[in-house]
């Protein structure tokens, strides 16, 4: 069999030999510079997705000492009353005393618990109501606005009905919950269905898809942006929904979360127990969304190809 070559590039008719040599090595060697700096790009691309973006660590750390120190100076200052606006040491030496009691580990156990059931039971009933909803458009029209209404109704106005309804019990707890939480991930799942391009839709079609496969397998993948936003949402209602129901709902055989101890402190007239729950209650909801949340939508990202010159 003849030896297989590489193809090159013929010279024009009656150009010199030595000139068709040189112009096919420049023209090798062009190739070897654009293939060269395509693996540069690689490389550097791949370098930025292993490189620690430190600023991201650094800045809000930074913040957070920044308002630390202007807490102690106003402390300093002597405005208030100790006892009323008590200093970071204070709130830290109450938060130690808490952990030694084993209350501060009851508290965010028993809240993070509720909080997390009461958000996956919500996802799990939303999910096919806003898949429902956003498809069927004599549906959407007719509970459209009442679940928008529902979304932006404050969730502590449900704890009086929920207390006559099921008393001074953790079924109290996840309704408010679940009123909090579940019209925002409707919301969400409707907006991010209708962002869909249509032709996605003829296509699952034109391959014979069924209903059910159309909205599993094509709209609510589609859909995963808007979805995730609505998801996001619903946590931060859900968490919300949680701490007003834990506030009010005292007694009976609810447990101790976090917002039991918020109205502990209160009834005490100890500001370092009420600062103490707040600063507890915002470190779970930051270390919720930064483990959970942002990881899950920087990878969808990453994956859509829309991560590329993103501030974030």
């Amino acid at each position: 069999m003849p030896n297989s070559q590489l193809p090159v590039a013929e010279a024009p008719a009656g150009t010199h030999p030595v000139h068709a040599a040189l112009t096919r090595s420049s023209t090798g060697a062009e190739d070897l510079r654009e293939l060269e700096a395509g693996l540069d790009s690689l490389q550097s691309d791949a370098a930025r997705r292993a490189r620690v973006d430190w600023s991201r660590i650094l800045l809000p750390v930074a913040a957070l000492a920044v308002l630390i120190i202007a807490w102690q100076v106003y402390v300093w200052l002597g405005i208030k009353r100790r006892d009323l606006v008590p200093g970071p040491l204070d709130v830290i030496s109450q938060l130690g005393a808490l952990w030694g009691e084993a209350k501060l580990q009851e508290a965010v156990w028993t809240s993070l618990q509720r909080g997390v059931a009461g958000f996956l039971i919500s996802v799990v009933i939303a999910t096919p109501v806003g898949l429902l909803l956003a498809q069927v458009a004599p549906l959407r029209r007719a509970f459209g606005p009442l679940i928008s209404g529902l979304q932006v109704l404050p969730s502590v106005a449900w704890v009086p009905a929920a207390i006559i309804w099921f008393g001074l019990s953790d079924a109290t707890v996840y309704f408010v919950v679940l009123m909090g939480a579940i019209p925002s991930i409707i919301n969400g799942l409707i907006s991010g269905v209708d962002q869909i391009p249509p032709q996605y839709r003829r296509v699952g079609t034109v391959l014979g898809a069924s209903r059910l496969q159309l909205s599993l397998q094509i709209v609510l993948p589609a859909a995963l942006p808007g979805y995730l936003s609505g998801l996001k949402q619903g946590w931060a209602f859900s968490w919300r929904s949680l701490m007003a129901a834990e506030i009010i709902t005292v007694g009976g055989s609810m447990g101790f979360g976090l917002g039991s101890m918020l109205n502990q402190g209160r009834d005490l007239a100890d500001m370092t127990i009420v600062l103490a729950a707040i600063l507890l209650i915002l470190a779970v909801g930051i270390l919720v969304e930064l483990s959970v949340f942002a990881p899950i939508e920087k990878r969808l990202l990453r994956r859509r190809g829309l991560l590329a010159g993103s501030t974030r």
